[in-house]
């Protein structure tokens, strides 16, 4: 039996370990909530799995603790942060909501974060501005790192780039969440962890042969993991990976040509205001009519009718919010050490 925990229980628990941790009760909530909502959408690589290396990297100086992001450049509707490595998620969450207001009177708000820490689940996002009739861009690389192959190469020059958004309908609202790449390096890592193959051949050796097995991404020297389309239609997936290196370290004037000393974020933050646009009324309808058009288009006999993006994780955050979250059957047990070191208690199940 899967062992399920009450949403509101694991966010106290994470809370708990990052104040103990050396963050401040604001950045410690933000942060907390943001991992939690990955588990909530279903995204278990950039939940709470991500905990522990928070803590550590707390414990090694290299998450920021204190202070608040820094002014690098500013005009109307666009602002420049640097982060200075504060957690991600807090940082992501003041974005947005500087963004909201631009956007109030804009009609866009953009904000670019030059050193956050990482970010976690981009899903766990859009929803926070979907609830204000708004719809959110946000995108984030990594100049420190390059685990991603340009198409048609063997090794690693960028990250795989995730890229998200969301938009509110008459209905159910639209949310993606996707990468640049086959597959992140999340995934890759649990599975050298835990054992077993990918989905598919999203790697390639250092060889130049697509493969399945995470082990070629640890040899030497390194394979890659393939943008997104694969050997075949890689193209697609490399220019995409390009246009969020181009949003993100290109916009924030630091990034792969300036060099990094540390793991660290780039992030482009953009909220659009309907409103100001064509006027919500109009984009709801537009946005509504198209997805009841694909969720009606017909299907092979047999097959389940076209899911929308976003469908499946805000069912599952719905029924995990009322029956408890399960969670990935190694993330509790990474975390017991943690807790056991801070001195805060496990969680109990629900």
């Amino acid at each position: 039996m899967t062992e399920r925990f009450a949403a509101t229980d694991l966010v106290t628990f994470a809370i708990d370990l990052l104040r103990k941790g050396g963050l401040d009760t604001e950045k410690a909530r933000a942060t907390a909530a943001i991992l939690v909502e990955g588990d909530l959408m279903g995204h278990s690589t950039h939940g709470l799995q991500l905990l522990g290396p928070y803590l550590a990297e707390l414990e090694a100086g290299r998450m920021g603790k204190d202070g608040e992001p820094t002014i690098i450049a500013e005009r109307p509707a666009v602002l420049t942060w640097d982060g200075h490595y504060l957690p991600g998620p807090w940082l992501v969450l003041k974005a947005i909501e500087n963004a909201i207001t631009r956007a109030k009177t804009y009609g866009t708000g953009t904000v670019v974060i030059n050193h956050s820490h990482h970010i976690a689940c981009l899903a766990a996002y859009p929803l926070r501005v979907i609830e204000r009739g708004m719809a959110l861009l946000l995108a984030s690389s990594d100049p420190h790192s390059g685990s991603v192959a340009p198409f048609g190469a063997i090794a690693g020059r960028y990250t795989p780039n995730p890229i998200a958004g969301g938009w509110p309908t008459k209905t159910t609202p639209v949310i993606f969440d996707i990468s640049a790449s086959t597959t992140t390096n999340g995934m890759v890592a649990r599975l050298n962890r835990t054992g077993g193959k990918l989905g598919g051949p999203w790697l390639v050796d250092n060889q130049g042969n697509a493969t399945d097995d995470p082990k070629s991404f640890t040899a030497t020297p390194p394979g890659a993991v393939l943008p997104l389309g694969g050997m075949d239609l890689g193209h697609k997936g490399f220019a995409l990976g390009l246009l969020v290196e181009m949003l993100t370290s290109g916009l924030a004037g630091s990034g792969r040509a300036v060099g990094s000393k540390q793991w660290g974020a780039r992030v482009f933050v953009q909220v659009i205001d309907p409103a100001a646009f064509g006027g919500a009324e109009a984009f709801a309808k537009e946005t509504e009519w198209l997805a009841a058009a694909c969720r009606t288009a017909p299907v092979k006999p047999g097959n389940p009718p076209v899911r929308m993006p976003g469908e499946r994780g805000l069912k599952l955050r719905a029924q995990q919010q009322a029956e408890g979250v399960a969670l990935h059957p190694e993330i509790m047990p990474s975390l017991r050490p943690w807790a056991d070191k801070l001195g805060v208690a496990l969680p109990k199940s629900a």
